[in-house]
């Protein structure tokens, strides 16, 4: 089995939602929860949050967590591939949001079992659009190849149907990313192409330069909390998960 990492960036600065990853959800930091869950999934070696804030370190490492500081980055992956230069070897890293309280660590192992497969250089997970799903622009869609690479990640409704109505193949992106450990460092190099800023969609700039994603299909819808209303809503979920356990 390879060894793998799950580094879940964070940073305090977001627009919309200041210090969220140190909102308190059920009495906790949210950026605590998402370390929390990570930890549960099998397969994987260490859990760290990377972050460039005091903070957020004090924060986890409190809750027993692993931080790691460290610098500016562009983006979360830019963050993620820094804290994997510093944590030492790994085979597979995985790229988890900071801001998905209720990740399942199913969905977490399944991009696992993906990374096997020494062809593969880069995961993400797929699910099942829910109803009025593919006409928003929020909810990325993916269609893959037969053999499960992707062809292409859209805002757009895609596949667009001609005889009208939603496809069947149609189908949502969840946000996570598994990367074998040399090409995280590899796609961090590689300059943003011009579909990955047409689309603002990072993943396509694999696909651009040549490179497969691997699509796996979860039941995970996934649930990022970006605005405080989002938090109370998790604090909903969570209140039905506890009456229902």
């Amino acid at each position: 089995m390879k060894t793998a990492f799950v580094i879940i960036p964070a940073r305090f600065g977001a627009t919309r939602f200041p210090g969220k990853p140190l909102a308190l959800l059920a009495g906790k930091p949210l950026i605590c929860h998402v370390a929390e869950r990570a930890r549960r999934a099998r397969g994987v070696a260490r859990v760290a949050v990377a972050t460039d804030d005091e903070r957020i370190v004090v924060a986890v490492r409190a809750s027993g967590a692993e931080a790691v500081m460290t610098g500016e980055a562009a983006s979360g992956t830019d963050r993620v591939a820094e804290a994997a230069r510093k944590m030492g070897r790994a085979d597979v890293v995985v790229n988890l949001q900071g801001d998905e309280p209720l990740i399942e660590p199913a969905a977490i192992e399944a991009l696992l079992v993906a990374m096997e497969d020494d062809r593969v250089e880069m995961a993400t997970l797929s699910r099942p659009l829910e109803e009025g799903e593919l006409s928003r622009p929020h909810v990325v869609k993916v269609v893959t190849q037969a053999n499960g690479y992707a062809l292409y990640f859209s805002r757009a409704a895609i596949p667009h149907r001609r005889d009208g109505g939603p496809s069947p193949l149609a189908r949502a992106h969840v946000g996570m990313y598994a990367f074998r450990a040399d090409f995280l460092q590899t796609f961090t190099r590689l300059p943003p192409g011009l579909l990955e800023r047409e689309e603002a969609l990072e993943q396509l700039r694999a696909l651009e330069h040549g490179h497969r994603i691997k699509v796996v299909a979860t039941g995970y819808r996934g649930f990022g909390v970006d605005t405080p209303e989002d938090l109370e809503r998790a604090h909903a979920l969570l209140a039905g998960r506890d009456q229902g356990a």
